[in-house]
């Protein structure tokens, strides 16, 4: 079942135990029963402090919980955890058994503190990537919290609930049955979710911040490096991010970043933010900005936030990064997470057996149309162009698969559904002018991004597409007002090159630091 280099690293993570643990699996007749429990006496054979039972009496079958021996267990599998969730399991196991987590003293008391009983259920996929972060966030809190339980379901086993619940995106939670959340979710944000009191406390926080010296706006690549660069010149700097990692939290397979063969976006998106936790840098998560507001006679821009906090700084680096596109068709906001889907990856295993369109041309969408081909019934690509864009390779596979269908000059024009799910998508062949329905049950929109700027209209220059305007340096129309990555006019929106881009506004901004009137905290003590 395990391999022997798994069984290895398992065992050494094993050695962190501190306290007896015990699995306890229900189990039914079934071939999966059956790989489940070799897995977990596997499992249990590598530390003398995990002891295994099969009397487990759930419901759900085949499935297995994890706890402190002696004590109820609060986290509990309904799947085999391989895959992306391996890391979950793994985890689970070693918070049972006492290895403290790489989580802040006051997010653990801030768990511990959380009143009444929650039991929450988070379907997921096992190809999804963005499931293992709300899975790990919940098991966390019901090792540390007696009033939490988590199961993780996987919605391939257990597809009459995921039929009978409506599912159709994952990760999804449920709280107590009823629905909690869906799509990817921090540990933060579930905290902010169930402790109502945060939110002011943070806003009070922020608002009492001393000014920056280099005040960075987005958590992504370009952010992270903007933000590490100017943490290393020693001033001070800050971070304030919608959520950190950006879309790389959204991407799978990243194999084009120099040196790094092969990653993926959340193991990029920890990366980065380890190395920029490695600086004094102060990170603000879950902070979505509203209005950047120029500098005053003081010298100081401030960032006004949605949580009502303002942060001021003396130099701003604009690094907001983009979003999928969406077509703004009738139908679609209605249906999404109902059948409309923008992450082939995570929630494609949701729709095996069904008809499904992506709706792109490029590579984004040929490769989701590749991918689903060999999940679904019957994938219908549509493109508005005249020809599809992508590479001559991704083509060449696409039209050698017998279940896809390829249709150019279509514009979508509208999404149907039942009240409940996708059954639909009406197209306008662009060259007849003819009005056409597909009956399905998913689409996939793959056309491309948006950049995140919205909130800036009407302070800095912007593009006829959105982008925010900037020169060689990564100056923006505002003195001491900086950006980079794919929320600029530099083009080829890639992670190595908003990287870069970080780098140089960062560079950039510390220059003007050291000439403006103001004198950054570092630059006062250079020579004239």
């Amino acid at each position: 079942m395990l391999d022997a280099n798994i069984k290895t690293q398992l065992k050494t993570y094993l050695e962190r135990l501190q306290q007896p643990i015990e699995i306890v699996a229900s189990l039914d007749a079934g071939a999966k029963a059956a790989e489940m429990q070799q897995m977990l006496a596997e499992i249990a054979s590598l530390s003398p402090l995990i002891a295994l039972r099969t009397d487990g009496t759930d419901a759900r079958r085949p499935s297995f919980a994890v706890g402190r021996a002696g004590e109820a267990a609060r986290v509990r599998f309904a799947g085999i955890p391989l895959g992306h969730e391996f890391t979950s399991l793994v985890l689970a196991l070693l918070q049972a058994g006492g290895h403290p987590p790489k989580v802040e003293a006051a997010v653990i008391e801030q768990i511990k503190a959380i009143q009444g009983a929650f039991r929450f259920e988070t379907f997921i996929s096992l190809s999804c990537h963005n499931c293992p972060d709300v899975v790990q966030a919940l098991n966390l809190m019901a090792v540390l919290n007696p009033g939490i339980e988590s199961v993780m379901i996987d919605g391939a086993l257990f597809q009459h609930e995921v039929e009978a619940r409506k599912i159709m995106a994952v990760p999804t939670v449920f709280a107590n049955g009823a629905a909690f959340g869906q799509g990817r979710m921090t540990l933060e944000e579930i905290l902010a979710k169930l402790d109502s009191g945060a939110a002011a406390r943070d806003t009070a926080k922020l608002n009492a911040r001393e000014p920056y010296d280099v005040l960075v706006v987005g958590g992504g690549p370009g952010g992270a490096a903007a933000a590490i660069y100017a943490a290393r010149k020693g001033v001070r700097t800050g971070v304030v991010a919608e959520r950190f990692g950006g879309q790389v939290l959204d991407t799978l397979a990243i194999e084009n970043l120099v040196s790094a063969p092969h990653t993926e976006g959340p193991r990029l998106a920890a990366a980065l933010e380890q190395h920029v936790r490695e600086y004094e840098v102060d990170i603000m998560n879950l902070q979505r900005a509203e209005a950047l507001i120029p500098a005053g006679d003081d010298g100081l821009a401030a960032v006004r936030l949605a949580s009502g906090a303002t942060l001021k700084a003396k130099s701003v680096i604009l690094a907001t990064g983009a979003r999928w596109r969406e077509m703004n068709v009738p139908g679609e906001k209605e249906y999404r997470g109902r059948g409309v889907a923008y992450c082939p990856h995570c929630d494609g295993p949701l729709f095996k057996g069904k008809r499904v369109a992506v709706i792109g041309g490029g590579n984004s969408g040929v490769e989701a149309a590749i991918d689903l081909a060999g999940i679904v019934t019957h994938v219908t690509l549509l493109e508005f162009d005249s020809k599809l864009r992508a590479d001559a390779v991704l083509l060449a596979k696409l039209r050698s698969l017998p279940n896809v269908t390829i249709i150019v000059s279509a514009q979508t024009t509208a999404v149907g559904g039942d009240g409940d799910n996708v059954n639909g998508l009406v197209y306008k062949d662009r060259i007849s002018g003819e009005e056409r329905r597909l009956e399905l049950e998913g689409i996939f929109v793959q056309i491309g991004l948006l950049p995140n700027t919205d909130w800036l209209k009407g302070s800095v220059a912007l593009s006829p597409r959105g982008e925010i305007v900037v020169d060689a340096r990564g100056e923006t129309s505002l003195p001491g007002v900086f950006a980079a990555g794919d929320a600029t006019t530099v083009p080829y929106k890639q992670i190595i090159i908003a990287m870069g881009e970080g780098a140089k506004a960062s560079l950039s901004a510390f220059d003007h630091l050291m000439r403006s009137s103001v004198p950054a905290t570092a630059a006062a003590a250079l020579p004239a």
